[in-house]
């Protein structure tokens, strides 16, 4: 991975909870838990900035074929998710909705 700043050490306090799902995340994406908080961090001001700024449906769209934060298991699991929805011809919506 290619790093466009220098990397700065620092310390910091997290409760046993987030420090088992840090641990959990870098041995999952086989990554340090330096690259997980990385990655996180990232992907929380990625989704900030989207939240922030009021898109078109156009706009949206061209953010999502851009990759809108999202990484390639993410955007798997989304493709899969929406692929199994069309297949069922069944919606989001109508699964929780007895009068449908």
């Amino acid at each position: 991975m290619k790093y466009t700043s220098t990397l700065k050490r620092t310390s910091m306090s997290l409760d046993t909870d987030t420090l088992d799902s840090i641990e959990s995340l870098a041995t999952k994406w086989s990554t340090s838990k330096s690259e997980v908080i990385r990655r996180i961090v990232k992907k929380a001001k990625s989704d900030e900035i989207i939240r922030s700024v009021k898109m078109t449906p156009v706009e949206a769209l061209e953010a999502i074929r851009a990759g809108a934060g999202l990484n390639e298991e993410e955007a798997k699991f989304l493709r899969d998710e929406v692929a199994a929805e069309r297949a069922a011809k069944k919606y989001w919506w109508e699964e929780n909705d007895s009068a449908l």
